[in-house]
């Protein structure tokens, strides 16, 4: 059996289709063993993320590192049941929400999707501007300007099998937050006791930091991506799917999805060790974190994380804007592939010009920074539990998936992610001031 799996890997791999290299494990190149897991967790970094991260790190110091390992397994779940759906039926999510379920459901899972997504690039695009500006003398606004252009027309104009090369080298900027945890003068002791021995306050703080975690780690437009990704890199001859297929898919996913906790994990280690540490509790921003780390860290420390903002804002707001494209076309039947050229798909590259422009407007009328993430942290609330439950209900399907629906391991571990998304607020409400 095992030498017919390798018989088809090599058959399907000389074809060019469906994760030719990704596939052997044995091949050469890091980068080219893996698809758009690594890239889907790198974006699940993005700047109002880091934001996020920074703030956690210096409002309690190393009290949240317990998350990063309990969301690792939930999230991973998660991502690798929409890679799954894709792998198998050869369709995005949207679609395959349109083919199975009420239309109302489909509309109103993509319209919560897609305003979580435009508000957050309204963000992301604020924040790299800001850390441009502390680079560069740049202006604010011609920063925004600049960022959403650039994004907009190199996302229509590059095929997408040279754009996914450009953006996993991308993810190589995460490294920034690593090197600057090194920096810094962590009390490791006090890492290792509050990752694995917890100390858990019910108060509304703790779980307000703890639902931005979660709603950053495990975010919807996440689902979108990884789905429509997997699709693009099938092809539209993918192979019949076997063992080797989806062990590859699990692998890609969860190396992405490793990569981008480890990164939080990074960001809170270093906050805490240097903001908390220096008495500083109140980050509103990326950038507000990498001006106050400078003087406590060094200007090296601080240059670091701000070319990290950009390096994941380039990388993570494409993606933002791809998955709402991608959704959107998938609910109404456009075509759709970052693959086609822009005459080919119209209407799919029309929506992310429309995301970004939106995006901009955002930005142009006054609107706080802060304001665009709590919105966005709202909408992204509202709709993954549902979402996180469609996709549950999906990918248990044998009707669907036949014979590769989710295993009882996979549908406990994405039924806990997603029971624990939709009582996270209830504990707040009952949480003490």
């Amino acid at each position: 059996m095992a030498g017919r799996g390798r018989k088809h890997l090599r058959n399907f791999a000389g074809r060019g289709e469906h994760h030719p290299v990704r596939g052997n494990i044995r091949s050469a190149g890091y980068f080219h063993r893996l698809g758009p897991g690594i890239v889907t967790g790198a974006a699940d970094d993005d700047p109002s993320g880091i934001g996020t991260y920074s703030q956690a790190g210096s409002q309690v110091g190393y009290g949240m590192l317990w998350a990063a390992p309990l969301l690792l397994p939930l999230a991973y779940a998660t991502q690798e049941a929409c890679a799954r759906l894709a792998l198998v039926t050869g369709k995005g999510l949207a679609a395959i929400i349109k083919a199975t379920l009420p239309r109302w459901v489909l509309i109103l899972a993509v319209l919560l999707v897609a305003l979580a997504n435009t508000v957050n690039i309204a963000a992301d695009l604020a924040s790299m501007a800001a850390a441009l500006r502390l680079i560069v003398p740049v202006d604010q606004t011609i920063g925004v300007i600049l960022f959403a252009v650039i994004l907009a027309v190199s996302e229509i104009v590059v095929p997408y099998h040279r754009y996914s090369k450009v953006l996993r080298w991308l993810c190589l900027s995460l490294l920034a937050y690593v090197a600057v945890m090194f920096v810094a003068q962590v009390d490791w002791g006090q890492v290792v006791k509050s990752t694995f021995l917890p100390k858990i306050d019910f108060t509304k703080a703790t779980f307000e930091l703890l639902i931005a975690l979660a709603g950053t780690t495990i975010s919807p437009y996440l689902f979108f991506w990884q789905a429509a990704e997997e699709v693009e890199e099938r092809g539209d001859q993918g192979p019949e799917v076997d063992l080797t297929h989806v062990q590859a898919m699990r692998g890609d996913v969860f190396s992405g999805m490793l990569t981008g906790v480890f990164i939080m994990f990074a960001i809170m280690v270093t906050a805490a060790a240097t903001l908390h540490a220096n008495g500083i509790l109140q980050i509103n921003s990326a950038e507000d974190a990498a001006q106050a780390l400078t003087p406590i860290a060094g200007k090296f420390a601080g240059l670091l994380f701000l070319l990290g903002i950009l390096g994941v804002g380039l990388l993570s707001v494409p993606v933002l804007a791809g998955s709402t494209a991608y959704a959107v076309a998938e609910t109404f039947g456009w075509r759709e592939s970052l693959e086609l050229a822009p005459r080919q798909a119209r209407a799919f590259y029309s929506i992310i010009v429309a995301s970004m422009g939106v995006a901009l407007i955002l930005n142009f009328i006054g609107i706080p920074p802060m304001y665009f993430l709590f919105l966005a942290a709202v909408l992204n609330g509202l709709s993954a539990p549902a979402l996180m439950a469609i996709v549950w209900w999906l990918a248990r399907s044998k009707k669907l998936l036949g014979g590769w629906a989710s295993g009882p391991v996979s549908q406990v571990v994405l039924g806990a992610a997603t029971l624990a998304m939709a009582v996270l607020p209830v504990f707040w409400l009952l949480a003490k001031n």
